[in-house]
């Protein structure tokens, strides 16, 4: 059956200024029940060394995972009666824009939502050989043809088995309320359609404990009467996808297999006989599992509008962040131009099918496909896998903070930075050789602190429809950039490094006439770009010119990326943006043959890999001294990222924010990204300071005031780094360089980010080795607090030591700081000493511009030495 089709509007340039959310899979819920001749009606399993799951049938059957040192603490269990493994079969429409993509389900056409298990077996190390790399399971699970490994598995593992059904209905009586389907009279009287399922539970390592749910074929009869009272099963998604008067099934077989369909109607006809019908299998797996109605979820990787996620359907997939986001009128004109190019709160460049929740339970997903987690019930959570199997992992921890270490034991933790990138201001800035040498120096005379100079438009910049755009092939300008090598000599001398960009696409350079390579045609010629459907490049609309995509599954495209990465720092740069990654179209060839659905999601991961392979490569070829000085030490910064992209990211950025003071897609929805990318694994992120996108229409004016610049230019004082950007029309924008004042500004606020760098390169190095964020929000550490969990984009931790209460507001001039409940500490304000001793108190703090609120502890080493640095620079 063909289940997905894709569409692409990225040439559509009048659309719906307000799409309407997109059709897709409710909630489902079925029943749960059991075989009483092979299920026991309680006990305790052990579950590796460390773990135990408890069965009872009380009030239809239940299930629960407990650590053996709390067993009365579940860490994961399921709803009594309510069937915790369920799936369809779906049709699923993708439409795509220029890096904005949507999931829309089409026709539901089956749904098995009831459960029965039929038996929970304990498998021990003598069952099952771990040597090998391929295994069968073991004879006597009928049915199981999954080649499946326990790897790093501590035994015993749990297996339960059984089927998932969907119901006839014949006898009438009155039904529960299952979600998926009318209150219709009628009662279950035996399965209809049903396939088999396995899950597995098996102890990894010593915090963790793996699942995995493996679903068999269902079956299906080929020819089948189907009544419209036992096709009533199917209504209710039919009026919730849409009004269909008449519902067509499309039998279709994947690959070269025999086609067919067949046509229901629900009104008039009595018998409709289903014939030729065929296909390979459910495609929808739900997983269901119990929550609480006050539990608070957050995660879910970088997230720009929300922190805790209680009441919401997150969807995990790789995009734009869109422009606005439902910030008005922004949004708006964005969707209005190009097709859902607004975006909304759950669209971002970096997700992750990771939570954790306030009741100190945590879960995530491994794997890259398409998943939903619904979070919508008060008492439950479903997620909601495209595909016909899913894996992951559920966490013990007592501690917010434990779970990070926990997970990022498992996917990776970040290297320290090197030490140039955190000590001073970074300055983004572009013009070329002549205008970069005369704001040096202007920041020279301001005495302002650099670590470096990142000029993104080192490659040259191009005249298009939209205005000056960069060239993207990834050499430099020497028209632009006359005299490179002596300008970064210039530079090292003074200690100052400089950084530039690139991506891992390519444009077509027939009208760049001084150019010395064309990468775009080497890139055609090695047959590494990513294919079309008919095998040609696949030329992605971006902005106003089309590009070639590398294909990173291709065994040259890496080799090949490095050696121009290579003559980069042979030149003498040091760093450098690793730009986008999240834009793989999703009808995508690639080399690897992979689904491109999911390989969408594994590509910035694939992007980050080569990068930080090349950083690794390049150093172990240093030798001696030159191997070990942090003054050559290489850094690349992202914006695009999954689970694992802490494990090969050295830094990221927020991407493109909106020069404003909106939530979901201003400066406020900076500090969200940063402290949920942080709670994600993401332990060094910032923004661009001053934001990113302007927009300067007749009637849509988005220009970057000289107010949010200062402010924006004193939050980031506080991130792991430091970096200006001019935005996407530097000419509509406050620059730092603008006038006296916004010079002075940066370099009082450079001093202070240089102020507490013996701090900040302490929890860099706590984040290399225990994977905890520079930047916190107080759940991490006063997770008892319930005034914390209603904390947004208010106020965050630096590490234990620094409270920062930001003026996100534009023309406030003073803020609301909540002081914790937790510790037997007061909080000291940084400019007049004043110190606050209660606990869960509010207070008013007077936060002009030059003076944002920010506490140290009381008494402690980092608060005073920071406060002694400030002195030192004369801030004080």
């Amino acid at each position: 059956m063909a289940t997905l089709k894709t569409t692409n509007k990225h040439h559509r340039h009048l659309n719906n200024p307000f799409p309407s959310t997109p059709r897709s899979l409710p909630f489902v819920q079925g029943t749960l029940s059991f075989d009483p001749q092979t299920v026991p009606p309680h006990q305790i399993f052990s579950l590796g060394k460390d773990f135990q799951l408890t069965w009872t049938s009380k009030n239809g059957g239940s299930v629960s995972i407990s650590h053996q040192s709390q067993p009365t603490r579940p860490i994961w269990s399921t709803i009594p009666g309510q069937a915790f493994v369920s799936a369809a079969l779906a049709e699923t429409e993708v439409e795509e824009s220029r890096g904005s993509f949507v999931f829309k389900d089409r026709d539901v056409h089956l749904v098995c939502n009831h459960q029965i298990v039929e038996e929970i077996r304990v498998i021990n190390q003598s069952d099952y050989s771990l040597e090998g790399k391929d295994h069968e399971f073991p004879s006597g699970y009928v049915g199981f043809d999954h080649k499946i490994e326990f790897k790093d598995t501590q035994f015993p593992v749990l297996l339960i088995t059984g089927r998932i059904f969907s119901a006839k209905r014949e006898k009438k009586k009155i039904l529960r309320n299952t979600g998926i389907h009318d209150n219709s009279e009628s009662v279950e009287k035996e399965p209809s359609t049903s396939a088999r399922y396995w899950v597995f539970f098996d102890q990894k390592g010593g915090h963790q404990i793996g699942f995995q749910v493996k679903l068999g074929k269902p079956n299906l009869e080929i020819q089948q009467r189907i009544s419209p009272r036992s096709y009533g099963v199917y209504r209710g998604f039919s009026r919730r996808l849409g009004r269909i008067r008449r519902l067509r099934i499309r039998w279709c077989g994947f690959l070269s297999r025999r086609r067919g369909f067949i046509t229901v109607t629900s009104s008039d006809e009595e018998n409709v006989v289903m014939k030729g019908a065929e296909f390979t299998g459910l495609n929808r797996v739900c997983l269901t599992y119990s929550s609480e109605r006050n539990e608070r979820f957050y995660g879910f990787g970088e997230q720009f509008s929300h922190m805790d996620f209680k009441g919401k359907r997150v969807p995990i997939f790789v995009q734009e962040q869109g422009i606005g986001r439902g910030d008005q009128p922004i949004t708006f004109a964005a969707n209005l131009i190009s097709y859902r190019a607004g975006g909304d709160w759950s669209t971002t460049y970096a997700p992750s099918p990771f939570y954790m929740t306030s009741k100190m339970r945590s879960l995530y997903l491994e794997g890259y496909n398409y998943s939903i987690f619904d979070l919508t019930r008060h008492d439950r959570v479903q997620i909601q896998i495209h595909g016909d199997s899913v894996q992951g992992r559920i966490l013990h921890g007592n501690s917010p903070s434990e779970f990070i270490e926990h997970f990022t034991e498992e996917i990776g933790r970040p290297p320290e930075l090197p030490e140039w990138i955190i000590s001073s201001a970074v300055v983004g800035m572009q013009g070329g050789t002549d205008f970069v040498r005369d704001i040096w120096d202007k920041l020279q005379a301001y005495d302002v602190p650099i670590s470096a100079f990142w000029l993104q438009d080192w490659v040259g910049q191009r005249k298009t429809v939209i205005g000056s755009q960069l060239w993207w092939n990834w050499e430099v300008d020497t028209t632009r950039y006359w005299g490179w090598k002596q300008l970064i000599k210039d530079f090292s001398a003074q200690h100052i490094k400089v950084m530039t960009y690139c991506n891992p696409c390519l444009a077509p350079m027939d009208e760049k006439t001084n150019r010395s390579r064309n990468l775009f045609e080497e890139a055609k010629e090695l047959d590494i770009f990513v294919k079309d459907k008919n095998g040609r490049p696949y030329m992605v609309p971006n902005t106003a010119f089309d590009v070639g995509m590398l294909d990173l599954t291709h065994p040259l495209t890496a080799s090949w990326f490095k050696q121009i990465l290579q003559e980069m720092v042979d030149d003498g740069v040091r760093g450098w943006m690793a730009d986008f990654g999240e834009g793989l179209p999703v009808d995508a060839a690639l080399y690897s043959g992979e689904d491109p659905v999911s390989a969408h999601n594994r590509y910035p991961e694939l992007w980050a890999q080569i990068n930080r392979e090349f950083v690794e490569e390049w150093k172990s070829k240093r030798e001696g001294k030159e191997r070990e000085d942090p003054e050559e030490a290489l850094v690349f910064f992202m914006r695009a990222g999954f689970r694992n992209s802490p494990k090969w990211g050295m830094l990221f950025w927020e991407g493109d924010q909106m020069v404003s003071w909106q939530v979901n897609d201003g400066i406020k929805s900076s500090v969200v990204g940063l402290l949920s990318s942080g709670l994600s694994g993401y332990a060094f992120n910032h923004s661009d300071i001053g934001g990113y996108c302007a927009v300067n229409l007749p009637f849509f004016k988005y220009r970057r005031s000289e107010e949010l610049l200062l402010r924006w230019m004193e939050l980031n004082a506080f991130t792991t780094v430091f970096r200006t950007h001019e935005g996407n029309k530097p000419s509509c924008n406050s620059q730092f360089y603008s006038n006296h004042k916004t010079l002075s500004h940066f370099a009082r606020f450079a001093k202070v980010y240089k102020a507490w760098k013996f701090y900040r390169t302490q929890l860099v190095k706590e984040a290399s080795q225990k994977g905890l964020p520079v930047c916190r929000h107080l759940f991490l550490h006063y997770p008892e607090d319930e005034h914390v969990h209603g904390l947004s984009y208010e106020q965050f931790l630096v590490g234990t030591e620094i409270l920062v209460v930001p003026v996100l507001d534009k023309g406030k001039n003073n803020v609301k700081a909540y002081f914790p409940i937790g510790e037997s500490c007061s909080w000291k304000h940084i400019w007049t000493g004043e110190v606050y001793t209660k606990q869960g108190s509010e207070a008013w703090i007077e936060a002009p511009i030059g003076y944002p609120a920010i506490f140290v502890k009381a008494g402690s080493t980092i608060g005073e030495t920071f406060l002694e640095n400030l002195r030192d620079y004369n801030i004080l």
